[in-house]
């Protein structure tokens, strides 16, 4: 590992230490595969909780970019553990992080890990999945503003070694912008995400099998956050947001919701209408991408041309020169 690469991703010296790092929950070497090869053109990072939602987001992003793709062959799972999955789709991988802040912060450290042995560069991360609104109609897609924990402060508390850590949750603003230009089909909305320690109490529902306050508690409480600026709860947040600063990779948000907190606990969708709300903040990023791979061939496109055009125009004033001195040359020894 080149010790100038350190900053990207990663900071931590330790690891030019390893021989053969062990990303041992995604079942990947450092050294055991042409990683660079594989995953060096990675742009993208696609990160949500449910392993069947991300085989399916790896086969719905292959179609939305076929146009861009050199292979059809379907996605496969490229993690050799049961515990999450990876699938690369030419410049995207999508993988699952599971429920709740810990099991992101594991998957996330060896995804940042594998991004820098991989050599990736200009990487963008992305959560997408689920949550409860708040003053929201379910189907809304959240893009996340500031990411607060249950006592609405914009960091990620972490104790590390005996002691407690605070790290900041800074979003990148002009990804959200890029992100917001996006949604002009979709509902969305753009507010604080909560994130809590659990599904339940720590969200303040009452049908858990614990709860010892009362509905005008739980009422009181949504409100109250809602009025700060939340617009919806979910369970990953701060993490995913105050790693990825940390990391210095641009990162955004996405999360439809599934109820509106400010009316109910329960979620009650048919099952059609929740599978079609799952797959809006798919939909969101799909364009974001799109657009992004569009814009990136138009650049590429135009500076070709200026090549062609450089190069024509050198060719054209070597053979002026070239014709100027054989005249030159006919005229000072003519006979």
């Amino acid at each position: 590992m080149d010790s100038q690469e350190t900053s990207q991703f990663v900071r931590n010296i330790n690891l030019l230490q390893l021989d053969n790092d062990v990303l041992f929950h995604i079942g990947i070497k450092a050294g055991d595969q042409d990683l660079r090869r594989l995953l060096g053109d990675v742009k993208f990072v696609c990160m949500g909780g449910s392993a069947s939602r991300l085989k399916w987001f790896a086969k719905f992003i292959q179609d939305e970019l076929k146009d861009f793709l050199n292979s059809e062959k379907e996605p496969y799972n490229m993690a050799k553990s049961d515990r999450y999955v990876l699938y690369k789709v030419g410049p995207v991988l999508a993988v699952n992080h599971g429920i709740g802040v810990p099991s992101l912060m594991v998957i996330l450290h060896e995804i940042l890990k594998l991004l820098h042995y991989s050599g990736a560069q200009d990487v963008k991360l992305f959560r997408i999945g689920t949550s409860g609104g708040l003053g929201l109609e379910p189907g809304t897609v959240v893009i996340t503003r500031r990411a607060v924990n249950a006592l609405l402060e914009p960091v990620n508390e972490q104790v590390i070694l005996g002691k407690q850590v605070r790290f900041p949750t800074t979003l990148d603003e002009e990804l959200q912008q890029q992100l917001l230009d996006c949604s002009e089909d979709l509902p969305t909305a753009f507010g604080d995400t909560m994130c809590t320690d659990d599904f339940y109490e720590g969200q303040g529902r009452i049908d858990g099998a614990f709860c010892d306050y009362k509905e005008d508690d739980k009422k009181e409480f949504l409100q109250k956050i809602h009025d700060a600026g939340v617009r919806n709860i979910e369970m990953e947040s701060v993490c995913f947001a105050a790693m990825c600063n940390r990391a210095h990779v641009p990162a955004a948000i996405l999360c439809v919701t599934l109820v509106d907190r400010l009316k109910g606990d329960q979620i009650t969708l048919p099952k059609e209408q929740k599978e079609d709300f799952e797959m809006r903040p798919a939909k969101l990023v799909a364009k974001f991408i799109k657009k992004s791979l569009e814009q990136h061939n138009g650049e590429m496109c135009s500076l070709s041309s200026k090549r062609t055009y450089r190069n024509s125009f050198a060719s054209d004033r070597i053979c002026w020169m070239l014709l100027f001195m054989l005249e030159q040359y006919i005229n000072n020894y003519s006979f």
